[in-house]
């Protein structure tokens, strides 16, 4: 009988968690556009946190220091925009043919297959005889209407460039409240929290967030631009076109575990396939664009990483998939860092010890 009480408040816990993860999902989801920006300044903040606080032992007030580091982050970014929209430009410009190029080559090789797969199914026709029954005259086709004056591809990438730029602006905003805070909302956590053992929590959690999201975003970067720079060197030693472009892409696209990787072999082979016509050297930049990647997941990333952001494959992919649903490509580049955390977090507490152990490597 006293067991009875236990059972089904278990029961309503589970039952409770259940629908809190429901709703924690669902708002991820429907509050995207809202949840996005205040995510990647979260991010950026423990990025840069550290630079505010060496600034400020150096007397520098803290509103100029946070002044100074987003300015500085934003003259960066549209440098980078600056140098990348060249070879971008002309990549965006050759990319029609390029495919074009490709397919048609694909075409000529699937030739054979496809005069293969039409005699085998005449020769079924032949062997199963003419079927049965009244033939039926072919109608005659309906009209076609014509299509609708399509937007002008100004007005789409206006559209595009004003969202990418409203985004960028928002986060750059928070970023610059938070770094000029201080460590108001954390005061104020321990403010509200009473119990002294949960205060050490949040401050642990809180210190630990940072520092992971500090230590994957850093690490990731130098692998990804050690990769990036190999990469480049390689795609020009074998003439592919703008190797400075696959050596950016591969800089951005590493930051998605697997799809990014995915991504860049997908490009480099359609790209190889419409610039060559040996099949060696079709083959060699996909395939060695694997064989960097593959080596730098297995050799270098574990090194660099350490034992605290040694995460599950599976649990990455899954992550990674999840977030590239409910956030799209943010989501994507977000997915390892709130993963982390997860892991981190779950770490703390006796109950979730369980997805620690499933998040952990």
């Amino acid at each position: 009988m006293p067991q009875a009480p236990d059972h089904s408040e278990l029961v309503r816990t589970r039952c409770l968690v259940v629908l809190t993860t429901i709703a924690v999902i669902a708002a991820c989801y429907f509050g995207a556009e809202f949840l996005i920006p205040i995510a990647l300044a979260i991010v950026l903040n423990a990025l840069l946190r550290p630079v505010v606080r060496a600034m400020e032992r150096l007397k520098i007030p803290t509103t100029a220091a946070a002044a100074v580091v987003t300015l500085a982050l934003t003259a960066l970014l549209a440098a980078i925009v600056w140098g990348v929209s060249a070879p971008m430009k002309r990549w965006i410009n050759a990319a029609p043919q390029n495919f074009a190029a490709a397919e048609g080559k694909i075409h000529r090789l699937r030739a054979p297959l496809e005069k293969v797969s039409n005699v085998v199914t005449k020769a079924e026709n032949a062997v199963q005889g003419p079927t049965s029954g009244p033939t039926t005259q072919a109608s005659a086709p309906a009209p076609v209407q014509p299509p609708a004056p399509p937007l002008g591809m100004g007005s789409t990438v206006l559209g595009t460039t004003t969202q990418i730029v409203g985004g960028l602006a928002e986060v750059l905003l928070l970023l610059f409240l938070l770094l000029a805070s201080g460590g108001m909302f954390f005061q104020k956590l321990m403010h509200v929290i009473r119990r002294r053992s949960d205060k050490e929590i949040a401050d642990d959690v809180i210190s630990e967030a940072e520092h992971v999201t500090l230590r994957y975003v850093v690490a990731t970067a130098m692998i990804n631009i050690g990769q990036a720079t190999i990469i480049g060197l390689l795609m020009w030693w074998y003439g592919m076109p703008t190797p400075l472009l696959w050596a950016i892409f591969t800089f951005i696209f590493e930051f998605v575990p697997y799809l990014g990787a995915a991504a860049m072999i997908v490009l480099i082979g359609a790209t190889a396939i419409a610039t060559f016509d040996n099949p060696g050297k079709i083959l060699l930049p996909p395939f060695t664009y694997f064989i960097v990647t593959t080596l730098q997941n297995n050799l270098v990333s574990p090194i660099a990483y350490g034992k605290q952001l040694r995460l599950n494959p599976v649990a990455v992919l899954i992550g990674v998939l999840f977030w590239w649903y409910v956030w799209g490509v943010a989501g994507a580049f977000l997915a390892v860092p709130l993963i982390a955390m997860a892991k981190m977090f779950a770490s703390k507490h006796e109950r979730l010890r369980p997805v620690c152990e499933f998040l952990s490597e």
